[in-house]
């Protein structure tokens, strides 16, 4: 019996895949589940299993098709067991180590990096992206590559809808103004855009030109956060996970938003939605770059659940096993800019969303508080500040003020249950 294998439904706004390579050949003899070929989509790279096991009798689509969901990519023979005659074969895909993840291999390709001879630097020897950076040859990142024109003017078209305001045209100018042509200096080096890389540039250009960003700061004191952290992270570690600050931040965004509506909502096209599950988007590091993975009902969950989550997507990410699933469905974001971070900092929406909070580097700083005979102190605590970036057009400055105002108070009073 034949079996049609079909491109999967790999996210809630996941319409089309391209395939980028096929990891078998007509012929061949798979096992179930065995992976067939690696498609990329908007939100993430994905291999796309065997239904069965038999042989792959024909493959219906090329490396470089776009394809919608459910089109059909190959089909097999059911229980056959040997491989049959090919009249031409095509050369076979190259032999890779099982230890690079789909994203690093699309890497190499696109770099001219033979993943062979290798050795990975990750977790468990996996084979990361800087692995493959360290290993691409100089030369080949120093070919100009030309940006399509048409790209420009359909962004610059898609966001001036109901006419009026035209807004400037990425890498041409606006108006009277024009960007001034690149010329090509010895010892410059090109760099192409990966498709992650350009996907990001996209979004983050629409989400400023749709957008009205406003960014408001706040200043936390995380003197009792820090010390019910420091009294459990040894705890936590020798359970293998990491008590960390960003997860008393989530906590208490989470909890703000179930209180300030206003903040976990999305715009449409004359109206707007109070969205009811609250799902914090957690930015993370990726070989593909930062993602930001989703902690579904994120309200429901205590410090303990959080850690999870978060401990959970971020190993996956890492990893390269990120899945469209877990990127999708965000309703507000937390992003955190690591030990190397600053005093603070407004980042770009991440669209759909109308709100996103950054933190901020902790330092200790000198602060004045009420002791217990009333009187004021000079103390040193541990203090952060929190920018909240909303986007203007739904969210008046009362209601971020008081999601942001109420993230303070949770993570100063620190009444969690760790």
């Amino acid at each position: 019996m034949v079996i049609d294998v079909t491109l999967p439904q790999l996210g809630e706004s996941v319409t089309e895949g391209t395939v980028t390579k096929w990891l078998v050949r007509e012929g061949d003899v798979v096992t179930k589940d065995q992976p067939l070929l690696e498609v990329a989509t908007d939100k993430a790279d994905a291999e796309v299993p065997a239904p069965v096991g038999g042989r792959v009798v024909k493959l219906l689509a090329k490396e470089g098709d776009v394809v919608p969901v459910k089109s059909v990519l190959a089909q097999i023979e059911e229980g056959v067991s040997t491989p049959a005659a090919v009249a031409a074969p095509s050369p076979r895909p190259s032999t890779v180590p099982a230890l690079a993840p789909p994203s690093v291999r699309k890497e190499a390709r696109e770099q001219g990096v033979d993943l062979g001879g290798l050795q990975g630097t990750g977790e468990h020897g996996r084979i990361t992206k800087d692995d493959v950076q360290r290993a691409k040859a100089p030369e080949a990142i120093t070919i100009p590559v030309a940006v399509p024109a048409a790209r420009p003017q359909q962004l610059a078209a898609a966001i001036n809808q109901g006419g009026g305001f035209v807004p400037p045209i990425p890498g041409t100018g606006f108006g009277t103004f024009k960007v001034p042509a690149y010329r090509p200096t010895p010892g410059d080096q090109v760099i192409p855009f990966t498709r992650r890389r350009r996907i990001t540039s996209d979004h983050m250009t629409y989400s400023k030109f749709a957008s009205p960003h406003v960014v408001t700061v706040a200043e936390v004191d995380l003197h009792k956060s820090a010390r019910l952290r420091e009294a459990h992270k040894d705890r936590y570690k020798k359970e293998g996970q990491a008590l960390t600050m960003l997860a008393f931040v989530v906590v208490a965004a989470a909890r703000a938003l179930r209180e300030n509506p206003a903040l976990n909502a999305r715009v449409l096209d004359d109206a707007y939605v109070l969205l009811k599950d609250v799902n914090v988007g957690v930015a993370v590091d990726s070989p593909d770059g930062l993602v930001v993975p989703v902690v579904r009902r994120a309200d429901e969950l205590g410090v303990r659940g959080i850690v999870r989550a978060i401990d959970e997507v971020a190993k996956r990410a890492k990893n390269g096993k990120i899945t469209v699933d877990d990127l999708s469905g965000a309703t507000f974001s937390v992003t955190n800019p690591g030990i190397k971070g600053n005093l603070f900092g407004g980042a770009i929406i991440n669209q759909p969303n109308v709100g996103i909070l950054r933190m901020g580097e902790i330092q200790k700083r000198v602060v004045v508080v009420e002791g217990p005979d009333g009187e004021d102190h000079m103390v040193i605590h541990p203090v952060m500040y929190l920018a909240l970036s909303y986007d203007h057009r739904i969210v008046d400055g009362v209601a971020a003020n008081s999601f942001l105002w109420r993230v303070t108070e949770l993570l100063e009073r620190a009444e969690f249950e760790v």
